[in-house]
């Protein structure tokens, strides 16, 4: 084997592994997070784990990807291990689809139709269509739908390269005396094991090997050995996945590597000991990539209609193997943040969103305590509500920085601008929490030196409470829900709040020099105005960011002077408001 032979062999794989990375990730996108959130909820039964398994395997084509998933869902607590196992075996049928797909480079014949099938024939077509498409979408999903087309072509095109780059070793004794040794079954399985191991992709490492079939003679002697080889190394990802991850997460791991082995170790015992009775002859034939790839179905339909039915031995199996640490606590809020979904971008953001949706939540509820202490201070209360800072202070802490890491990924438009809402309204929220602390300190304040406010100022105080309190529920509810409408209700409400601040503080001045107040009431009263007025300002932010990144703009700034220099829609929002939250 010449330089030049390996290089070309080195360029085909190069390309058939990238065209099927870029036609995975493709795959992925388009599916939108939707398959990860199916995964994670619909596995009430054996029979609709393993569906649900080979369904998802079958679209995004790894195996690998969906066990990867699988460590991450029961390390974060979205599954148990009991689930996983049906979903595994089903994975493992539907990871056989690349093989099938690749087959098709084994079609022979001159017939016009039987030629169309042909690699060399379609691959070109679904290039030129999946650039066009590429040049003129106008959407992820037809961008996706073009990245997936050109990485079939890719993907095609380097195992046409890695199959013509060894075309010249058919008839070489060196490089036949190596595949007859790997004949041998053990040499055979610890080969394609350790490649695939490498490689980490049994779907790629199959390819591989039907690509070098297509020019050199590979028996079934070699064949059979190799591809269950291939079938145990594609356990070392989810392995890798689970070495940082919890107990739970580590047992999915070597279940994956149990179904695998057992399978291998039945069907190699059966399958070797029928051949020594009987002698196959068809052993010595050659195997093409269309045999290879029923070789790789057959095993994995035959394995899991074994195993399948002993499900519940290899959660026992998995969980004699892993013990349970005295040290690990039980699964903390922030679990969902794991690092294996930041290769799943939008089922990451789908987490995400969860999270910030419950710290807004936790936000209003700070709120809401925190304005009860100022009609009946209750220390339990007013340590609620500190705990409740501090907890938002973590959600902020903890959501940011996985937004950070998310964003650092490659992700459709539509997962962009999610990121950039919730990265955008977590501080605002964190800052409602922040101002619902001062508002309690302040109740704190006027219990412990006694003092009271006068009947019009506790009367003006409730009213601009009450406002306050609805446009958090407007705001929060805008975001939450993604509802425009009571997102273009907030900015009324916004100015209506201001109105109220400067209303309260002028009584609050004309009751001073009447004698009716005291200077020191004045300056926590300047100070809960404050909070109030800080509070739905930041409901302005959350409500504007909504709008804004709804309409594909982010000129804030903008949008403010439009809403505020005229609209007749906004005006008779503003006079509802200004109706309904009056002081004279």
């Amino acid at each position: 084997m010449d330089i030049f032979t390996i290089l070309s062999l080195i360029g085909g794989l190069v390309m058939f592994l990238y065209g099927m990375d870029l036609m995975g990730d493709s795959l992925k996108k388009l599916a939108g997070g939707k398959l990860e959130s199916i995964l994670s909820r619909l596995t009430a039964t054996k029979w609709k784990g393993f569906l649900l398994g080979l369904i998802v395997t079958a679209i995004i084509q790894s195996s690998s990807a969906t066990t990867v998933m699988l460590v991450g869902f029961v390390n974060s607590g979205i599954m148990k291990l009991g689930q996983t196992i049906s979903i595994i075996m089903g994975a493992n049928i539907g990871t056989t689809v690349t093989s099938w797909l690749l087959s098709t480079a084994d079609i022979k014949g001159t017939a016009v139709l039987i030629k169309l099938f042909k690699p060399e024939s379609f691959t070109p077509i679904l290039a030129a269509i999946g650039l066009i498409m590429g040049m003129t979408a106008k959407d992820d999903r037809r961008r996706n739908t073009s990245t997936i087309l050109i990485g079939f072509a890719i993907l095609m095109f380097g195992m046409d390269m890695m199959s013509s780059s060894v075309e010249g070793l058919r008839d070489n004794a060196t490089f036949t005396n190596l595949l007859t040794m790997f004949s041998n079954p053990i040499m055979g399985i610890l080969v394609g094991t350790l490649f695939t191991a490498v490689i980490q992709s049994s779907s790629a490492s199959v390819g591989v090997l039907q690509a070098l079939s297509l020019s050199c003679i590979i028996p079934y002697s070699t064949a059979i050995p190799v591809i269950l080889g291939q079938n145990i190394g594609t356990t070392i990802t989810p392995i890798i996945s689970a070495i940082s991850g919890n107990t739970e997460s580590k047992r999915v791991a070597f279940t994956c590597l149990y179904i695998k082995m057992i399978g291998v170790v039945i069907v190699v015992g059966v399958f070797y000991l029928l051949n020594y009775l009987i002698g196959f002859e068809f052993m010595s034939y050659r195997a093409g990539a269309f045999q290879i790839a029923v070789i790789h179905t057959l095993f994995n339909i035959i394995s899991t209609v074994i195993l399948l039915p002993f499900s519940q031995m290899f959660e026992k199996l998995a969980v004699l193997t892993v013990k349970n640490k005295k040290e690990e606590h039980e699964l903390d809020a922030f679990a969902a943040l794991d690092e294996r979904f930041l290769a799943m971008p939008s089922f990451a953001v789908e987490k995400c969103k969860e999270l910030v949706f419950e710290m807004a939540n936790i936000a209003v509820d700070s709120f809401r305590k925190a304005t009860l202490l100022l009609d009946n201070f209750d220390n339990d209360t007013f340590k609620e509500v500190e705990a409740l800072e501090s907890s938002i202070d973590k959600y902020e802490d903890k959501t940011s920085t996985y937004l950070v890491k998310i964003a650092a990924n490659r992700m459709s438009s539509k997962d962009s601008k999610a990121v950039t809402e919730l990265l955008h309204c977590i501080g605002d929220i964190e800052r409602i929490s922040d101002h619902a602390l001062n508002i309690a300190e302040a109740a704190k304040e006027i219990s412990d030196k006694g003092i009271t406010f006068s009947e019009k100022a506790t009367s003006d105080i409730k009213i601009i409470t009450a406002a306050v309190d609805e446009i958090l529920d407007l705001a929060i509810a805008s975001f939450t829900n993604e509802d425009l409408e009571k997102a273009k209700c907030v900015e009324p409400l916004e100015q209506v709040i201001d109105r109220l601040k400067r209303v309260i503080k002028n009584g609050h001045i004309s009751r001073l020099r009447q004698g009716d107040c005291t200077m020191e009431l004045g300056f926590i009263l300047s100070d809960l105005l404050t909070n109030y007025e800080r509070i739905s300002d930041h409901c302005s932010n959350i409500a504007v960011c909504f709008i804004e990144i709804a309409h594909d703009s982010f000129e804030t700034h903008e949008y403010l002077n439009q809403v505020k220099t005229g609209g007749e829609e906004f005006t008779q929002m503003y006079d509802a408001y200004n109706q309904k939250y009056y002081i004279e």
